[in-house]
């Protein structure tokens, strides 16, 4: 976490400050320490509460999505008065401060289960690796796909300003966000697995029905149910994940989060190409929409169930 986190820090106060090659460098640099600390995170809080973990994921990913949602208006509000390279800094020098309290932390606190131990190898006989790795791979995949290309259909439909058009995704996050909001509360009543079930459905839904959507109501509707069903996904997948695998998770989450990463590029390219192929955006929307129901597939599988969710 420190290491990732040091190597945003750097990224980011870096980014405009010289060249073009500079700036491709930064942003592989905070890519990398995002790669290292983010999956970090979500296995160290999943591994220190073993009881309440899908609702201690869901809450930290729904800090993450504050800064998602966020994000894109400050970025446009520090462009507006010319001042990206102090939005840049601020976030940077965030980061640092953040770095320093890990840093500050004893490491009885920080990881308690697994101090001064060496972890077991990646199981790779275990029966539920194949299929954690194609859901990774498919949920980030399919996260990428539709919110990076809903602003482009929707300016493809023409019926709406390119202002309107670029807003689109934030209702897609917006939901994504409360999802993950209001997971913790659901999983009070309900089985992790039941709830990702039906919130698959909801994803599906949402993506079938924003290919038929012509104007900005439909698609905004369809971009909040799309979101509000993929939100408790990742979480609890990570979860899932901890609890299958117990003190290897770390070791197979190395390779998870390696897949997700995969999936996250490669399937948006696939919208594009597929889009590019029969000339619409409709038919690229397809693969996010095959994306979900693939999941939903997967999680029909018999995991082993997790008890309902103490209070957060």
């Amino acid at each position: 976490m420190k290491s990732g986190l040091l190597l945003v820090t750097v990224g980011l106060a870096l980014l405009l400050s010289g060249s073009k090659v500079l700036g491709i460098a930064c942003i592989a640099m905070y890519g990398a320490g995002l790669g290292l600390a983010v999956p970090a995170t979500n296995l160290l809080v999943a591994d220190v509460n073993p009881s309440q973990r899908s609702a201690k994921l869901n809450v930290v990913n729904f800090c993450w999505s504050v800064g998602a949602v966020a994000c894109s208006f400050l970025v446009a509000g520090a462009a507006r008065i010319h001042r990206v390279h102090f939005l840049l800094a601020l976030v940077a020098g965030c980061i640092f401060l953040v770095l320093v309290g890990i840093a500050a932390m004893p490491a009885s606190i920080v990881e308690p289960a697994v101090v001064g131990k060496k972890g077991p190898g990646i199981p790779w006989r275990h029966g539920a690796l194949p299929v954690l790795g194609a859901l990774f791979f498919i949920y980030v995949g399919t996260e990428n796909s539709f919110g990076g290309w809903v602003a482009s259909y929707s300016k493809s439909l023409g019926s709406m300003t390119a202002t309107m058009s670029l807003v689109t995704p934030s209702f897609f996050y917006a939901s994504l966000m409360l999802g993950r909001l209001l997971a913790p509360m659901l999983l009070r009543v309900i089985d992790e697995v039941r709830l990702v079930q039906v919130g698959l459905l909801m994803a599906c839904g949402g993506t079938a029905t924003l290919v038929l959507s012509n104007r900005l109501p439909g698609v905004a509707a369809s971009a909040c149910l799309a979101g509000l069903g993929l939100s408790c996904v990742y979480p609890i997948t990570i979860s899932i994940l901890s609890r299958e695998f117990g003190a290897a998770a770390s070791r197979a989450g190395s390779v998870m989060f390696t897949l997700a990463n995969l999936g996250g590029g490669l399937m948006p390219w696939l919208v594009g190409v597929s889009s590019t192929r029969f000339g619409s955006l409709k038919a690229g929307l397809v693969v996010p929409l095959l994306g979900s129901v693939a999941m939903y597939v997967l999680y029909l599988r018999s995991w082993a169930t997790g008890r309902v969710e103490d209070a957060v």
